[in-house]
């Protein structure tokens, strides 16, 4: 059911050339509109084009000069927010009433004008009937939590705007975090429970505060009330809704709010920027609501132009491929087994670009896919170039993503580029981080089986950042396993960082999967590792990624060394 506000006036359009006619209707309806006026066609025009955003009505005399009535209804028709706007027609002519409705109009007034109550009453029932089918085009309330559709939600809320001009709101966006989970954890009931009392809580605070809500998808909610400096004790009344259904740690919301005190950007853009803050709460533990503020702009502005600028990228190979060497240092000396790919951008204005600050965005944006496959050529070429050049194969490593491995033409193109350079699958190393495997393991394991019939060695990348178990390796197709840094960074002798190292590789020679340590920065790292058994080390202890050429002097060392 829709509410009506009754605190502001509506606006109403009074167009008539006679000065006692625009008297007359202005003084009926001064009681419960605001009255503009125009005593000519062209004057109505002007008047329809500078007050669209408010104008609940207007009321038109067909006979006048410069335009008459009949040429502005044919003028408003060709603007599709004018012509949502109710016309009633003034007229004295029962033929003139035919040819107005058919022009647009929504009902007439016959001259001599009949009693005030009488034009008040059809006045009302018009922008009554332009109010309801402004707002209900496409809308429903959401089934399962009776908060507002987005559709409707964004109708009402152009809406509430217009009524509410000196409101000061905010643009709210509420989630709950990897709710997937919580479905598959406690069932899908549980989760629609959780849904409804997120949603009941929204509704007490918009009792207490105005505004409006949404469910906008699955688990986010956008609400739209008026500014607040904090919201704790919103979050807090969640919570405590919440602890009945579900334990403290699986409680995962988070806020983000954009406060917009002029409304200059668009509606839609507020929200936006909300969920700009939302996502930015993803690596802030212990922190659950934030404001977009101008940093967020920046980084915004930023996105905006790397997303821009990445075609033109591609074309003119700004991105460049560096190459982080592997040593093997299972001998007396380290030897230099493989290298792996990883993408840099020397952006012509902007200079070198982190690629924490772009891959994250196409990955969001749907480019990873096609950076992906510029890597992946850029690598098989620099392998034959190395092969001419110094007739040995260095292997290369090249990350495939989750997206790469949902795409069925990507074996394919892999094999492709590994024929036309003319390099060995068994050479041309993929990597798929350990998270990919438990997002949808069984598609994975039949895409990697499938690689690995073609000759393809599979390296499972960044392991012991995600969810697996440990048991999981025995079944999971894999030839390598890369020790994420994070197990690297505080190792000691007998401290219980270098224990859990220690009981990977011990697994890992169980089940005969060489491990290779990233992140490997000092000579104590490489000796602990080394005593430990672990087989292969990159890190910044041998050298950092290098393009190419500079490359070249390690191949030509480790070529001088096994001689």
């Amino acid at each position: 059911m829709i509410r009506r506000d009754t605190d502001f006036k509506r606006t109403v359009l009074v167009v008539d050339d006679e000065d006692v006619n625009r008297m007359l209707l202005g003084t009926i309806l001064e009681q419960k509109y605001s009255v503009i006026y125009a005593k000519n066609g062209q004057e109505a025009l002007e008047q329809f084009r500078s007050h669209a955003a408010n104008l609940s009505l207007v009321l038109l005399d067909l006979l006048m000069p410069v335009l008459d009535g009949y040429q502005v209804l044919s003028e408003i028709n060709k603007d599709a927010t004018l012509k949502k706007i109710p016309v009633i027609v003034l007229t004295s002519e029962k033929s003139a009433e035919i040819k107005s409705l058919e022009l647009g109009a929504a009902d007439f007034l016959s001259k001599p004008y009949d009693l005030p109550e009488v034009i008040l009453a059809r006045v009302q029932h018009s922008i009554q009937l332009f109010e309801d089918n402004t707002i209900i085009q496409a809308a429903e309330n959401d089934v399962l939590t009776g908060l507002y559709t987005p559709e409707f939600f964004t109708q009402y809320g152009h809406l509430y705007d217009q009524r509410h001009p000196n409101y000061e709101m905010d643009a709210v966006v509420v989630d709950f975090s990897r709710f997937h989970l919580l479905n598959e954890l406690h069932g899908r009931e549980a989760g629609n429970q959780v849904l409804k009392e997120i949603a009941n809580e929204i509704k007490k605070f918009l009792d207490e505060n105005k505004g409006i809500a949404c469910r906008h998808d699955a688990d986010t909610f956008y609400v739209y009330t008026k500014h607040h400096s904090e919201y704790t004790s919103f979050l807090e009344k969640c919570t405590t809704r919440l602890s009945s259904l579900l334990k403290s740690q699986e409680i995962r919301l988070r806020v983000g709010i954009y406060f917009d005190r002029t409304k200059e950007i668009p509606f839609e853009s507020r929200f936006d920027r909300a969920l700009q803050a939302c996502n930015g709460l993803r690596s802030k533990h212990g922190t659950t609501y934030a404001f977009y503020d101008e940093e967020m702009h920046q980084q915004e502005m930023f996105g905006a132009r790397l997303l821009e600028d990445f075609d033109s990228a591609i074309r003119e190979k700004q991105f460049k491929v560096y190459y982080q060497p592997k040593y093997n240092i299972t001998g007396d000396t380290p030897l230099l087994s493989s290298s792996e790919a990883l993408i840099r951008w020397i952006h012509p204005d902007l200079g070198f670009i982190r690629p924490d600050l772009f891959i994250p965005l196409f990955e969001e944006n749907g480019l990873v896919q096609k950076l992906d496959r510029y890597v992946w050529r850029e690598a098989a070429e620099q392998m034959h170039k190395w092969k001419e050049l110094y007739n040995v194969t260095v292997p290369v490593s090249v990350n495939v993503s989750r997206v790469d491995i949902s795409d069925p033409e990507m074996t394919d193109y892999i094999c492709k580029i590994v024929s036309d350079n003319g390099i060995s699958p068994h050479d041309y190393l993929l990597e798929i981080t350990e998270s990919a495997y438990t997002d949808n393991s069984q598609q994975i394991i039949d895409v990697v089986n499938d690689l690995r019939d073609k000759g393809f060695r599979i390296e499972m990348d960044d392991f012991g950042s995600g969810y697996s178990s440990l048991n999981m390796l025995t079944t999971l197709p894999i030839d390598a396993l890369k020790l994420d840094r994070g197990f690297i960074n505080n190792i000691a002798f007998g401290n219980k960082e270098m224990r859990m190292v220690e009981l990977i590789l011990e697994i890992a020679d169980f089940l005969k999967v060489p491990v290779i340590a990233e992140g490997v920065e000092t000579k104590e790292q490489l000796e602990l590792l080394k005593v430990a058994n672990c087989d292969v080390i990159q890190g910044y202890y041998f050298s950092k990624p290098l393009p190419p050429e500079d490359f070249n002097s390690l191949i030509e060392k480790d070529i001088e060394v096994r001689s």
